[in-house]
């Protein structure tokens, strides 16, 4: 997303790389946490506070996704965890889970392979296209919700065929 409106991240306080842009007018903060996965709650409660996020619905959070396939995309307004480590830290950290998620296919590990195992792996050629490919589609997708609202993207994003 930076690179696309012609931002570097750059280090910020809250332990996360930082850019904003502007993107139809409407300022965007983006960021990436720097902490470990079960951590980002940490950096995501800073960057709330930093950037006056009184409304969680303007929050959204992207993450790796185990319950879809490699590089489908899907969006949802609050909801349970799904035993990721990184969302359980962002609502315990926000006291509240409203926000809206932006989550990334990235199937389920074969075998009796562990989910953190898998998703720190180095994907194979073809995963790799399709997340990369994945990537754009969330980046669309946040300026849907920038620009229509979270309702009005989820719409447009989950009826998409895989």
């Amino acid at each position: 997303m930076a690179a696309r409106h012609g931002e570097r991240l750059k280090r910020g306080k809250e332990r996360a790389l930082v850019a904003e842009v502007k993107h139809d007018g409407k300022r965007l903060a983006l960021a990436f946490p720097q902490t470990y996965v079960n951590d980002s709650g940490l950096s995501v409660a800073a960057l709330v506070r930093r950037f006056g996020i009184d409304d969680l619905r303007r929050l959204v959070v992207l993450h790796d996704e185990l319950d879809l396939p490699v590089g489908r995309v899907k969006l949802k307004v609050g909801g349970g965890t799904a035993g990721h480590n990184g969302l359980k830290s962002i609502q315990a950290h926000l006291h509240d889970n409203g926000f809206v998620r932006i989550r990334i296919g990235v199937d389920k590990p074969p075998g009796k392979r562990q989910g953190a195992d898998h998703v720190l792996k180095r994907p194979s050629k073809s995963d790799k296209e399709a997340l990369e490919v994945a990537v754009q589609v969330a980046a669309d997708a946040v300026e849907a919700i920038l620009e229509e609202g979270p309702e009005a993207a989820m719409n447009r994003y989950n009826t998409r065929p895989d």
